[in-house]
């Protein structure tokens, strides 16, 4: 909805910017299935899968549109907290057994994609902790 909205009114000034999309490294593979991370991972495909069509409606419309991807793995973030309904201890398992990234990791990536020449569309960021299995 949101990028529907900023497309439109990308389009009425006929100035065209830069779409990011927040995928995740669930939107690569499916970590956790036999947990139930199956429909989790299905949504992260799926704007994985947006992305991916935004990006070809633009040249379709032959507009400057850039559309990016960035697909972190684990991040130190409050996520894992959640994810284990504020279990703090099961998140600080996950998040203290290797080096994860940084939240201002994913945003270095984001600015890299912004910085890029006009003529660069950066369409797929997958990044993940170097410990990272998978």
């Amino acid at each position: 909805m949101t990028t529907r909205v900023v497309v439109q009114d990308m389009r009425r000034r006929g100035q065209w910017g830069h779409i990011i999309n927040m995928v995740g490294l669930s939107g690569h593979r499916i970590p956790d299935g036999p947990q139930g991370g199956g429909f989790y991972c299905a949504t992260k495909a799926a704007v994985k899968t947006l992305t991916e069509g935004l990006r070809q409606e633009a040249r379709g419309e032959g507009v400057p549109l850039r559309v990016s991807a960035i697909s972190p793995g684990i991040v130190e973030t409050e996520f894992f907290a959640v994810r284990a309904y504020g279990d703090k201890q099961t998140a600080q398992k996950t998040t203290s057994a290797l080096k994860c990234l940084q939240p201002a990791d994913i945003a270095q990536a984001v600015l890299w994609c912004l910085s890029s020449p006009p003529h660069v569309e950066v369409n797929d960021v997958v990044l993940r902790p170097t410990e990272q299995l998978v």
